[in-house]
């Protein structure tokens, strides 16, 4: 049988990913060897590790009990053969797969994390802007940024950043051609309007305030598929836009756009980072994890009105 260590490390990877080809990728071996060497675990334990069809794999209820016990090994291990220093980078070693949606400050937001992780210079960032949802597990993500409602899901690991809601914003100069609205049906009728394209079903995104009303801008004058586009659109002067609280909020502040219609209750969106609920969850995307919380809420805490 293979080395009994080397055998729990296949197995913990094994578990963390609950794909065995992945497994064999990040410990650059071949997928036969994975197989295998889970199929010798599994016989000199005399209990099977993982359930497996050809839809997914989990681990089965002694797997679970396992794998803490697998783990510890391991980590007792390392820390009798690597030096502490060592250690630390080996652990902030490899891939952290994010992705984040438009966000306040993004460029300055990538630029401190990227600053606070240069004392690891094994760890490698994978920022993905991406505004459909996707599948954490499937799409093999570390960690998420949404705005939106929180999830309720148990699989995940949940930490709010903060609040942003929406206004209805415009142009000066196209208030002064079209005088200020009376209402939702007179905006809808009257105002030449924005909408953006939902990448998640190739509709259009519905202006939503609240339970009660909401608003489909039936003749849009604009249409693009992100927020800076139609962000440029209202400050133009193009069309009468419904964004976000912190991308607009500096244009209002400096006279640039006017909010149409304040006194409409708006929906309070939370902006949540996520990590995926792992039986074993990496140094570097716990650690990653936590820096991004912290930059993130400042940020969101900041700009929420």
């Amino acid at each position: 049988m293979l080395n009994k260590l080397e055998a729990l490390r296949i197995f913990c990877t094994a578990a963390e990913t609950l794909q065995f080809k992945e497994a064999a990728s990040r410990l650059a071996v071949s997928p036969p060897v994975v197989t295998r060497v889970i199929a010798e675990l599994e016989d000199y334990l005399g209990e099977p590790l993982f359930q497996r069809n050809t839809r997914q794999t989990k681990l089965t209820d002694f797997g679970r009990e396992f794998l803490p016990q697998a783990q510890q090994l391991l980590d007792d291990s390392e820390r009798v053969f690597v030096h502490a220093k060592q250690r630390d980078e080996d652990e902030m070693g490899g891939m952290v797969r994010i992705t984040v949606p438009d966000l306040p400050d993004e460029e300055n937001v990538l630029l401190e994390l990227l600053g606070r992780l240069k004392a690891y210079p094994k760890l490698v960032l994978d920022w993905q802007k991406n505004t459909v949802r996707v599948n954490a597990v499937e799409a093999q993500i570390d960690i998420g940024v949404r705005i939106g409602q929180a999830p309720t899901d148990s699989l995940l690991i949940v930490k709010h950043l903060g609040t942003v809601k929406e206004r209805i914003v415009a142009a000066p100069e196209l208030v002064a051609q079209y005088g200020l609205p009376n209402g939702l049906e007179d905006l809808k009728k009257r105002y030449p309007l924005n909408v953006e394209h939902d990448l998640n079903n190739g509709r259009y995104w519905a202006w939503y305030f609240n339970d009660q009303q909401s608003l489909l801008p039936p003749k849009p004058v604009f249409v693009s598929n992100t927020v800076q586009n139609t962000l440029a659109a209202a400050r133009s002067g193009r069309a009468v836009a419904y964004v976000l609280d912190w991308l607009c909020e500096p244009y209002l502040r400096n006279g640039e756009l006017v909010e149409l219609l304040p006194d409409i209750r708006k929906q309070q969106w939370t902006a949540y980072l996520y990590r995926p609920q792992r039986s074993v969850t990496p140094t570097r995307v716990r650690v990653v994890f936590e820096m991004l919380a912290e930059i993130l809420a400042a940020r969101f805490n900041r700009e929420a009105v």
